[in-house]
């Protein structure tokens, strides 16, 4: 799924997706955020693949603990789901519950028997580490899942220049990452990460309804991203 660019439209609301297609080319169902998630991902019947998020309340999402696995255990069973996102620090067993490890596993496990692509999130809502922190991360996340996915938090231009040279240093390496900073410093980040190799963006339809600091709306992104890309174009290496 992510082997070129995928614009994801953020939502909690399945039925939001008719009006994702023009613009999106996956639909992030934000299964922490929904009013009954199950029941929306058993009614649905759109046209775009969704990524399922469970977010955990420790890394800024409102799903209960170890409780959130079960339903992302049944919602990778469903057709229409093309991925899952968990959590790094699940997955590496670094929160300090340890049964977070087992059960993050278990669902990659799970997931890769159903060919259910998993990205591997890190988020840091207080601050952006330097450059080589962040290749760091990316390759643990990158290792972990089939995406690593690592978003920070951006009080500065220079948090912004670190995020992208990350990006472009990770994905020279051969790994997979989605790479973005919240907040209005990074906010720009997010159009022209993709640039540099970064392989998911997230934007909700609507800008009232955004799941982070420093979204665009999901028109907006696209034409942001497709313009700066300039038809899928590549940043030549050099020094």
């Amino acid at each position: 799924m992510f082997e070129e660019f995928v614009l994801a439209a953020s939502t909690a609301d399945l039925s939001e997706e008719p009006a994702a297609r023009e613009h999106a080319d996956a639909v992030e169902f934000r299964m922490d955020l929904a009013d009954a998630p199950l029941d929306q991902l058993a009614a649905y019947d759109g046209d775009l693949p969704l990524l399922v998020t469970n977010r955990a309340s420790w890394e800024g999402g409102e799903a209960d603990e170890l409780g959130r696995y079960d339903a992302l255990s049944d919602a990778i069973g469903h057709e229409a789901v093309a991925a899952v996102d968990v959590e790094l620090a699940a997955l590496r067993g670094t929160h300090p519950d340890a049964a977070e490890a087992s059960h993050a596993t278990a669902l990659r496990e799970a997931a890769r028997e159903q060919g259910v692509e998993v990205v591997a999130s890190v988020h840091d809502f207080e601050s952006t580490p330097e450059p080589a922190a962040l290749v760091d991360l990316l390759a643990d996340a990158a290792s972990e899942g089939d995406v690593g996915k690592l978003a920070t938090t951006a009080t500065a231009p220079r948090d912004a220049l670190a995020m992208l040279e990350a990006t472009h240093e990770a994905t020279a390496a051969g790994h997979r990452v989605a790479t973005m900073c919240m907040g209005e410093a990074g906010r720009h980040t997010r159009a022209v990460a993709p640039v540099y190799g970064s392989k998911i963006g997230y934007a909700p339809v609507d800008a009232a309804d955004a799941t982070a600091p420093g979204q665009y709306p999901l028109a907006t992104l696209r034409r942001l991203v497709d313009d700066l890309r300039g038809g899928d174009a590549e940043i030549p290496d050099g020094d």
